[in-house]
């Protein structure tokens, strides 16, 4: 029996190449004499494509009847529930001395691009486990990458409701074309674009950070992070690497990436624009430009009372800390420079961790690996908001600004604040339930925060007290397994697999 490939659903596909991704792990186990986790990963893999083979030879041609983009949206949530528990099983069999709980949590916070980890020391894992860390994590942000364009484009989800290109032009854009094409049709053209682009970015990235001084393991585990904004690493963080500031400049730049999709594709806008125009680059580069300055600002009057601030090179190391992490947690990705801490050597003030947490909830750009709020939205409440205090000054005035603007400030930002609201209530519930499950009320509502918004290395970042994810409880594990998932596909998109519209032939 011949079966096709487009004759299988998106999560089966998914789930084999899952399966193959393990073969990678194996190869540098194999390479660095650790036959254990060779033998392991070799195993899972091949466990996993026989299973997909098998499920593929049993279903036969697939049944058509349900709309695609419920199909694609179907999909992206399994892929996010469900394939943790594949991804999962060689972590639990290399390792030997953890739960399945905590491999399937660490698998989750990998894909979703959380970063969030149980092993707090990173000496407790084998390289092999690091990289494939690193590897689920940057797998995830492909798949966000592919999944804005192919499954919430067409369904104005994920940021896509607020902007006016897809709101008033279905009929005129692209857009409609990806509503009449097969799903895996527009995957694969999707596909054929963007992985060129996101993995020739994370090797550039790669080379950057090996001649910058970093081994090619730490620079790979590093660059696959930083494209995916996962945040994770082999040593405990950018700082304890080899690189040093070469290594953060260089991180720093592909961070804008993250910012927005314009930086690297125009798959989901019909109308072309050079980037500084764009309000997403724009309001995160206000961002990056205005909130270091005014640190800088707070640390330079506090270091004269403490009789060092005519100490120039330090000042400026202090800001170049302050850049370097306000657009990493801005983009959720969580590295942390290695001048942060000079701040607070230099004025004896220590930078306070809800600036961190409010930078993550506003988030990076729509259709990026970014979570939060995303900029987009935030654009959309503060045209709205000025608009409004326009009104307050001038009753009858008539607003301008062209009629994009002029939509977005109705329909986008009646939309970005629905979202707004949702992203508020599941962050209050996520922290009522977790301070019911037994942590502290700032613990529990830092972790919420960091798992809403998919940043996980913010938990030890804006932490006063030292926060152990080990230390919690199987539900309170769960908890934060089901937020990052929410967080990851927002929870429009999960809403909308309840919408009945969608259900119907």
């Amino acid at each position: 029996m011949r079966v096709r490939l487009q004759d299988q659903p998106l999560f089966l596909l998914l789930a084999a190449f899952a399966s193959a991704s393990m073969f990678l792990p194996a190869l540098y186990a194999l390479s660095v004499e650790d036959f254990t986790s060779a033998r392991t990963f070799l195993y899972s893999g091949l466990l996993g494509l026989f299973l997909s083979g098998i499920i593929a030879l049993a279903r036969g041609p697939r049944r058509r009847g349900r709309k695609e983009e419920l199909n694609g949206l179907l999909a992206l949530f399994a892929a996010f529930l469900f394939l943790p528990i594949l991804l999962a099983l060689p972590f639990y069999e290399t390792l030997r001395t953890t739960t399945y709980l905590n491999s399937y949590f660490e698998m989750v916070s990998s894909l979703t691009t959380t970063g969030a980890t149980i092993f707090e020391d990173p000496r407790r894992l084998p390289n092999a486990l690091h990289l494939w860390r690193a590897q689920v994590g940057w797998m995830g942000g492909l798949l966000m990458w592919i999944a804005a364009g192919a499954v919430m484009a067409p369904l104005l989800l994920g940021g896509f409701e607020v902007t006016s290109v897809a709101y008033d032009h279905m009929g005129e854009t692209r857009l409609d074309q990806f509503r009449r094409a097969a799903l895996l049709r527009r995957v694969g053209r999707i596909s054929a674009l963007l992985v060129p682009v996101y993995a020739g970015l994370t090797g550039a990235l790669w080379l950057f950070l090996i001649i910058g001084g970093d081994t090619a393991f730490v620079a790979l585990c590093h660059a696959m992070s930083t494209m995916a904004t996962s945040g994770i690493s082999p040593v405990g963080g950018i700082r304890n690497s080899q690189s040093g500031m070469g290594g953060e400049i260089v991180i720093f730049l592909f961070l804008f990436f993250a910012l927005s999709r314009m930086t690297f594709s125009s798959d989901t806008s019909s109308a072309r624009q050079v980037i500084w125009r764009d309000p997403e680059f724009r309001m995160g580069a206000a961002l990056i430009l205005i909130v270091p300055g005014l640190l800088f600002l707070r640390h330079w009057v506090a270091a004269f009372e403490v009789d060092s601030g005519e100490d120039l090179m330090l000042g400026l190391r202090a800001l170049w800390g302050a850049l370097f992490t306000t657009l990493s947690f801005l983009s959720t990705t969580g590295f942390v420079s290695a001048e942060w801490e000079t701040a607070r050597m230099w004025s004896g003030l220590g930078t306070p961790g809800m600036i961190l947490m409010g930078l993550a909830m506003i988030g990076g750009g729509v259709a990026t690996t970014a979570g939060g709020v995303k900029l987009l939205r935030v654009f959309a409440l503060y045209l709205a908001s000025r608009r409004e205090l326009e009104r307050l000054v001038h009753p009858h005035s008539i607003g301008g600004s062209g009629s994009m603007s002029r939509r977005m400030r109705r329909r986008g930002a009646h939309h970005a604040w629905i979202f707004f609201m949702l992203f508020a209530m599941t962050l209050a519930a996520a922290t009522t339930l977790l301070a019911a499950l037994g942590s502290g009320f700032e613990a529990a509502m830092l972790m919420s925060i960091a798992a809403l918004t998919t940043t996980g290395p913010l938990i030890h970042a804006a932490a006063d007290v030292p926060i152990s994810l080990a230390e919690l409880g199987p539900w309170a594990k769960a908890t934060l397994c089901a937020v990052m998932i929410m967080g990851r596909l927002e929870l429009l998109a999960i809403i909308a697999l309840f919408n009945p519209d969608l259900w119907r032939e």
